[in-house]
């Protein structure tokens, strides 16, 4: 799984490299043009994409043993295969003439009538294989044979660069002054960003189930808090939804339809597809959610990129999913990017699936796209240096400018990096700010809808480079403890950039506060409770997310005027081992408000206590002097107009239990460790279009 920022960490024993630009060519001995056969296969060029001229070895081949496999297949089990089949295995057989790494994969067949039916899967699994990966699967191997070797080598894919601190924006929701560099402040960046949002479009990024949160489902069906029990994509839904109504409303055009496509894999596609229809799209229309599929790789089993085979049937090829890379060669092939940019979008915003808090970047983080033309902004936030995770850094190449780009650095990347160059101290922090100068990953994106269609329809067709990650057995550095794969990160796509523009591309980062826009939910509470034991204050879990969530909307009241107590790390008080906020737990909804000037407008003076809950919803709600000492629930629909003016709330509210040792509870509840209490709330529904008043003892008042 990712770990923090989506960094990729390695282990003891094993090395990361990515395919760099200058590390291969046409004339690389494993692209060299080599006759198949009786055609001519053209190069496999980086990427894997072969050119519009470039077709199959043996498209259209007849049913006659090919001289090339006489001697390795018999005709009888030939005549078993389908066409596609037999086309699958003459190009792995030919593929690998001097090469011998997957005989064990065609070699010594049993006669035809023993496991007829295991080698016709073998060979119609090797033919998706071949089909599902631009180039086909000669070219995933031919890669793969360049990176394994470069891994075994030792090395280094930076050794060509400096590293630097990109340009970027550095932005903090409750200061009104400029950044001293930049010049820009929350605010003008979200005005900026507002003018935007009529022509967005959303990727949301879900291929993972929840295991090492101790979840057997998908992580989207996991509900970001106890008080309203919404889950992660009715949270993405609804927000998503209240940009398009602001659209509207700032655009005067209704047809406007901001769209989501959510990347799903073999585990998470049936789930996320019945999540979807069990709640009726969550609100959205028919056709403005799509879903695509991110594909598997196959496995391999040793440093010559020998396919790896099932250990209980030789007659599989083991899998694994090639990475959410995918999801940019996805939205070409599936013909999204086309749609768009018909349709006249110029930013694509792609999230993640349980960091509920980076809703709130967006609109800043698309206002800085906007002003400063970024073709690529990623959303950052500050990094301990020495931190495990990845780092955004500006790489400029030592000879040739056209190679220079700004890109996620891994962890253990930028340190050596940075040790060969300047005061070569390595990862240290900044002494005027404790932290390092190069910002963490969030891998949260929004990427200009121009340069991307041009990149995407270069030569790789959105195959970002991809890197290995092997561990060996022994120093030989040839055999693995267990089999690995090419796999592809989505935040490595400025590489692609930089191969399709140049210098020309234009990348930055727009750097946040953690608490306003980063707490993922992504350990088990054991391996949180371990963290925190640790000494960590970020232990990542699903109560240490929902705190979260609380205390930036307690930040976001306290900055609006409101008299109440906003937890610091010394308020925190441990549930379940892991600490938490004691309150209040204050939930915003999109429809709500999803910008600073919003709150501002709708949120006047009033006081809550630390035991309260509040729930507020409802495009035109207003709230004024409110005393709350309980839970208040207020929702209201769209074209009500609510003024709630000095309501004053005392109940005996909600309030978090622990779980008792032993006990036998759902898993979704087991994960957070506590449960919540809803002893006694007061609870304002109004839907009925008009103009609304609610008074200090909560009496609702139609006025017109």
């Amino acid at each position: 799984g990712c770990s923090a920022f989506g960094s990729s960490s390695t282990a003891n024993g094993s090395s990361r490299f990515s395919l760099q630009r200058e590390h291969i060519s046409a004339s690389s001995p494993a692209f060299l043009p080599r006759q198949i056969g009786n055609s001519p296969i053209a190069n496999l060029p980086r990427g894997g994409a072969l050119s519009s001229s470039t077709t199959s070895a043996v498209n259209g081949a007849d049913t006659a043993l090919p001289t090339t496999l006489e001697g390795i297949i018999s005709s009888d089990n030939w005549s078993l295969l389908s066409p596609r089949g037999q086309t699958a295995l003459q190009n792995l057989v030919e593929s690998d003439i001097d090469i011998n790494a997957q005989t064990h994969v065609y070699a010594d067949w049993p006669p035809a009538g023993t496991d007829d039916a295991g080698k016709i899967a073998l060979t119609e699994q090797v033919a998706d294989l071949d089909t599902s990966y631009p180039g086909g699967l000669a070219a995933y191997l031919s890669k793969a044979r360049v990176l394994l070797k470069e891994s075994a080598d030792g090395t280094n894919p930076f050794s060509s660069f400096t590293a630097s601190v990109p340009e970027g924006e550095n932005l903090q929701y409750d200061t009104t002054t400029p950044d001293d560099q930049t010049g820009m402040t929350f605010t003008q960046a979200e005005q900026t960003g507002l003018t935007g949002i009529d022509t967005v479009a959303f990727v949301l990024v879900a291929g993972g189930l929840g295991e090492r949160l101790g979840y057997s489902g998908i992580k989207l069906s996991l509900e970001t808090n106890l008080v309203t029990h919404k889950s992660y994509l009715a949270m993405y839904a609804r927000y998503i939804q209240a940009m398009q109504r602001m659209a509207h409303v700032k655009t005067g055009r209704k047809e406007v339809r901001i769209p989501l496509v959510i990347m799903t894999s073999g585990d998470t596609d049936a789930p996320t597809r019945k999540l979807l229809e069990d709640n009726d799209n969550f609100g959205f229309e028919d056709g403005q959610v799509s879903i695509v599929c991110q594909d598997k790789v196959a496995a391999l089993k040793d440093s010559a990129a020998g396919l790896s085979l099932d250990k209980d049937s030789r007659w599989t090829v083991e899998t694994k999913p090639h990475g959410h890379g995918d999801v940019h060669h996805l939205l070409l092939r599936e013909g999204h990017i086309d749609k768009w940019e018909a349709e006249g979008k110029k930013h694509v915003v792609f999230l993640q699936d349980t960091n509920a808090l980076i809703i709130n970047s967006v609109l800043p983080a698309l206002g800085v796209s906007i002003a400063k033309k970024f073709d690529l902004n990623s959303i950052t936030i500050p990094r301990l240096a020495g931190e495990a995770a990845g780092a955004i850094a500006r790489l400029e190449h030592n000879s040739d400018p056209e190679k220079s780009l700004t890109i996620n650095v891994e962890y253990n990347q930028l340190d050596p990096l940075l040790k060969t160059q300047g005061d070569r101290k390595g990862d240290v922090a900044d002494p005027a700010t404790g932290f390092s100068p190069f910002p963490g990953n969030s891998n949260i994106l929004v990427i200009g809808m121009d340069a991307y269609a041009k990149t995407l329809r270069g030569e790789d067709q959105g195959v970002v480079v991809e890197f290995v990650n092997p561990k060996y057995k022994d120093d030989t550095r040839t055999d693995f403890k267990k089999p690995t794969r090419l796999e592809c990160m989505m935040q490595d796509i400025p590489k692609l950039f930089q191969k399709e523009m140049g210098s020309d591309v234009n990348i930055g980062f727009t750097n946040f506060d953690r608490w306003f826009s980063f707490s993922p939910a992504k350990n088990s509470l054991e391996s949180g409770i371990e963290a925190v034991q640790g000494g960590s204050n970020a232990p990542g879990t699903m109560s240490s997310a929902e705190s979260d969530k609380y205390i930036q909307n307690q930040r976001k009241l306290k900055f609006a005027g409101v008299d109440l107590k906003v937890s610091e790390e010394a308020d925190l008080a441990p549930i379940a081992g892991i600490p938490v906020t004691p309150g209040p737990r204050i939930i915003l909804c999109p429809g709500f408000a999803i910008s600073q000037e919003e709150i501002m407008n709708k949120i006047e003076g009033g006081r809550i206590t630390e035991r309260s809950s509040l729930v507020l919803e409802g495009e035109g709600l207003v709230v004024r002097n409110l005393d709350l000492d309980g839970a208040l629930i207020i929702r209201t629909g769209h074209d009500c107009s609510v003024l709630v003016d000095g309501l004053v709330v005392r109940n005996k509210g909600y309030e978090l239990e622990e779980i008792p040792e032993g006990a036998d509870v759902p898993e979704e509840v087991a994960i957070r460790g506590y449960t919540m209490k809803k002893h006694e709330a007061m609870e304002i529904i109004i839907d009925e279009p008009g103009m609304w008043k609610v008074d200090k003892d909560g009496n609702v008042e139609k006025l017109g």
